[in-house]
């Protein structure tokens, strides 16, 4: 029996103005996976992001995630929801005036009545599984790129959520620092059981990452496969990404096989 999807759009269209970004879009997420959604630049995949947050509506369609269509909930039920969700945004986003504890801190005390010392066992938690430890003292300006980014998965997961979104997670990073946020995402997802959205353009290394990934292109989800099927599907615009992304290698090592 197959499983009922944690998130799921279904004929989701979107305009600004005379510009149509989203036309019919349908997506599937199953619980406890990564998806990670692919395209070319102003395709549309912040927009995809922001009606999965709530932060926007369609013109027509469903969002529904965990149990609850988006599209008709009230303002109490979207703020429920939301308990549940994890951002890492694409410029972290930390507040400079306050130091590494009380940027992670954050979300406990907006959301949670959880008592102080309750909430510091928390965030020194979350602080030593991205390797944090003595940082909580520093102001994000006085650590690195790559541990601004520690410091922004630490306050996404801070709550235990149930889905995390991240939005272009390693903007602006080399490619040591980004292979060491990726393998922070495995471990804090293999050990916390949450599902992951990531909108991402860093094609191929995210796919190690990806249950699932969706093109969008031509306003429209024009697949969504596991990445090795993702890598050598048919579908022309799959295989014009894959192309222009990573060169003709698959379709070649595709058509190899097939003649043999």
């Amino acid at each position: 029996m197959e499983q009922e999807p944690i998130i799921e759009l279904v004929d989701v269209e979107k305009s600004f103005g005379e510009q149509k970004v989203l036309d019919g879009v349908n997506l599937r997420v199953r619980p406890g996976t990564t998806l990670v959604i692919v395209g070319a630049s102003g395709q549309g995949k912040s927009v995809i992001l922001k009606h999965m947050l709530g932060l926007m509506r369609p013109d027509s369609g469903q969002v529904r995630i965990l149990g609850c269509d988006l599209t008709r909930c009230r303002q109490r039920e979207l703020k429920e929801v939301r308990r549940h969700f994890g951002v890492l945004f694409q410029n972290v986003a930390l507040f400079d005036s306050m130091n590494v504890f009380d940027n992670v801190a954050l979300p406990l005390r907006e959301r949670t009545k959880m008592p102080e010392s309750q909430i510091r066992e928390r965030v020194m938690d979350k602080l030593a599984m991205m390797g944090l430890e003595g940082a909580e003292n520093k102001f994000p300006a006085q650590i690195s790129g790559g541990m601004q980014k520690r410091v922004g998965l630490a306050r996404a997961l801070v709550i235990d959520p149930k889905i995390v979104f991240f939005d272009e997670p390693t903007t602006g990073l080399d490619v040591h620092k980004s292979n060491e946020i990726y393998r922070l995402f495995y471990r804090a997802q293999a050990q916390l059981g949450y599902t992951a959205v990531i909108v991402s353009h860093d094609v191929p290394k995210i796919f190690k990452l990806a249950d699932e990934v969706a093109l969008l292109a031509d306003r429209r989800i024009q697949g969504c496969l596991p990445p090795e099927a993702f890598q050598l599907s048919d579908n022309p615009h799959i295989r014009a990404f894959v192309e222009t992304t990573m060169g003709p290698i698959y379709s070649s090592e595709r058509e190899e096989s097939v003649s043999s």
